[in-house]
């Protein structure tokens, strides 16, 4: 990996706000000609560091408005239990995030259903029976003040 340059941060922050700007409109933002432009932004593909172009939903028209917390405590932390906690997790279309914590829990969850009811059956019937799970323990946001996906 090279090290990024102000100009490779600008085509980084500009793609953030809006990943569908055409090459010409980014690299008159950035301050170069396209063709320089498109060669650093294939770089930055490359390299890792933009890793895909994605349309951010509003999820409340799409009638998923309830979002939940899990904590997640599991009765074993052996690499083979995480292993299999973090394949089993990756199958729950209702979990959002999944992050494994250094805290006095294992998992942090971030669950959008469309009500609290839903919720409940996910959390009932799948992250309750994921692989070593002990208890779990929700958070509910009454309001997202703040959500970037950055």
């Amino acid at each position: 990996m090279t090290e990024l340059d102000r100009i490779d941060l600008s085509i980084i922050r500009e793609l953030q706000r809006n990943g569908r700007i055409t090459v010409t409109d980014l690299a008159s933002r950035v301050g170069l000609s396209k063709t320089p432009c498109q060669v650093r932004m294939r770089r930055l593909e490359e390299q890792g560091y933009i890793t895909g172009y994605t349309a951010l939903l509003n999820q409340t028209k799409l009638g998923l408005a309830h979002i939940a917390f899990a904590q997640v405590t599991l009765n074993d932390t052996s690499s083979k239990a995480l292993a299999a906690f973090n394949e089993a997790v990756r199958q729950i279309a209702a979990v959002e995030q999944c992050h494994m914590m250094a805290a006095n829990f294992d998992y942090l969850l971030k669950i959008r259903t469309r009500n609290m009811a839903e919720y409940r059956q996910v959390l009932g019937e799948q992250v309750s029976s994921l692989p070593h799970v002990l208890q779990t323990s929700t958070f509910v946001v009454m309001e997202s003040v703040k959500d970037a996906g950055l």
